[in-house]
């Protein structure tokens, strides 16, 4: 549904990683990121990411951002790769030559997306990666055991695990809908 932002979400991760001293373990900042997407969700009514969240042993995740985690990008020149250094001893590292949160720097982010990260580093950012796992099997209510496998979260789910009414979950789901065409309709014109 929505429209993913590899540059934007690079730029999330840098931003945490750098709230934790520039490295933290993979699992935990994919945590984080999930659960800043959650939080921008419930508030602002849309996905700061545009990532797809899904269900996963270890608990929710976003999707494309999980594989970038492992993996990394397919491309060779991506935005990931400008901000995230590779997974070392499940480990993952912000590029040096990104070394403080300067606003110049994070040009993606907007005041209220660094209000939401802020935020849940305050939250969650000292607990260890499995103590984070733990934790999000039991707030994430839209989080459902796969079983070995991966599962589909919607955002439906989502809103209401966030204590929305069914009509205003469809509601926000058909907004966010609107905004992504108009978002790929303005991308096409660009």
């Amino acid at each position: 549904m929505n429209m993913y932002s590899e540059h934007k979400t690079a730029q999330m991760a840098g931003y945490l990683l750098l709230k934790r001293g520039g490295r933290m373990a993979y699992i935990k900042l994919m945590k984080l990121l999930y659960l800043a997407d959650r939080e921008y969700m419930l508030s602002y009514g849309d996905s700061m990411t545009g990532d797809r969240a899904v269900s996963m042993n270890n608990g929710p995740v976003l999707s494309r951002t999980y594989d970038l985690l492992k993996s990394g990008s397919p491309e060779e020149e991506s935005p990931w790769y400008d901000w995230i250094s590779g997974e070392t001893n499940y480990e993952v590292s912000v590029k040096k030559a990104v070394q403080e949160l300067d606003d110049d720097v994070f040009d993606e982010l907007s005041r209220a997306d660094k209000r939401i990260l802020d935020k849940v580093f305050a939250e969650y950012g000292n607990l260890k990666r499995f103590e984070l796992c733990e934790l999000t099997h039991r707030i994430c209510q839209e989080w459902q055991d796969p079983h070995g496998s991966s599962t589909p979260i919607s955002p439906q789910d989502i809103f209401r695990a966030g204590g929305k009414t069914k009509e205003e979950a469809d509601f926000l789901v058909q907004r966010m809908r609107e905004r992504d065409e108009l978002k790929k309709f303005s991308s096409e014109l660009a």
